[in-house]
């Protein structure tokens, strides 16, 4: 994801999941607090016409970009909790494939298969954002669940059954970077909060493999690593909101360079009711475990 999310390393350990629906209770009150939040003069989320747009730019190329997402204030809002939370964000930095699995030991490590490549970020949690943020009624706001289940083509969305992996704040300062990837989850939802003087730069490569089909194209993935491919660039100002499918399309962020921190969101959603990230998940990209919504 723009971030290195994977949605589907899950396990059904809680039954009591919210769901966010485009069918949410109190919906004039989710209307007056998210315009405070989302420039709505400029994005008419419950727009039919809007949302068949932003549905048709996303299954044509991949991504749906929409900048000025969020007003002014409310990113500076959320810039400044950031900078007040950093010191409790968990860093990690390792390698990885690009396919997000274990080495096949039937390959040489030279196989784009088992090819490593390094990823570092800090991450602070859902529990971790103050319940005051506008990232909380960005994240439950009817009219948004509305959009995003009409533009995703779902009919409903639920929250997280654990208590850390709703909503993610990523931080990348200098040298820090994503490297190249495939989501396992199907869809990925992000929002710049604030751009780094350098670098930090979401590129990807669209339709590399067939997931579904089992087809992992590595001759294409390899020459990705390689460098012998041109990826595409997504550029981003700050409060900008991106939708990306990158189960099949493999990307990165690149290192950081300068003194400013790269902020990045991440709404992170479920299909099903129920369901937290596995223990293994939470232990690897936050350190604890968190709580159970029971």
């Amino acid at each position: 994801m723009p971030g290195l999310t994977t949605n589907n390393p899950v396990t059904s350990e809680a039954t009591n999941s919210t769901s966010i629906s485009g069918s949410a209770v109190n919906d004039s009150a989710n209307t007056e607090q998210l315009n405070g939040v989302v420039d709505m003069a400029r994005y008419a989320l419950d727009d039919p016409a809007f949302q068949a747009e932003c549905r048709r730019s996303l299954d044509e190329s991949g991504v749906l970009v929409l900048p000025r997402f969020l007003l002014p204030d409310a990113v500076d809002a959320i810039q400044q909790e950031g900078k007040a939370q950093q010191s409790l964000a968990f860093y990690t930095q390792g390698q990885h494939t690009a396919y997000l699995k274990p080495k096949d030991p039937a390959l040489p490590d030279t196989h784009p298969r088992n090819y490593q490549v390094t990823s570092s970020k800090g991450c602070i949690t859902t529990d971790q954002i103050p319940a005051a943020s506008a990232l909380h009624v960005l994240y439950k706001a009817s009219p948004v669940h509305r959009f995003l289940c009409a533009v995703l083509g779902e009919q409903a969305l639920y929250e997280y059954a654990d208590s850390l992996s709703s909503i993610n704040l990523h931080y990348a300062s200098e040298g820090q970077e994503l490297g190249w990837h495939f989501d396992n989850s199907s869809f990925a939802i992000t929002l710049l909060i604030q751009k780094p003087a350098g670098g930090g730069v979401f590129e990807y490569v669209s339709n590399v493999r067939d997931a579904d089909a089992g087809d992992m194209n590595y001759a294409l993935t390899g020459q990705v690593l390689k460098g012998e491919v041109t990826p595409e660039q997504l550029s981003m100002e700050e409060g900008t909101l991106v939708l990306f499918r990158g189960r099949n399309s493999i990307h990165r962020v690149t290192p950081v360079e300068g003194d400013t921190t790269r902020l990045l969101v991440v709404l992170a959603y479920n299909t099903e009711p129920g369901v937290a990230l596995s223990e293994s998940a939470r232990m690897t990209f936050y350190g604890r475990l968190g709580d159970l919504q029971v």
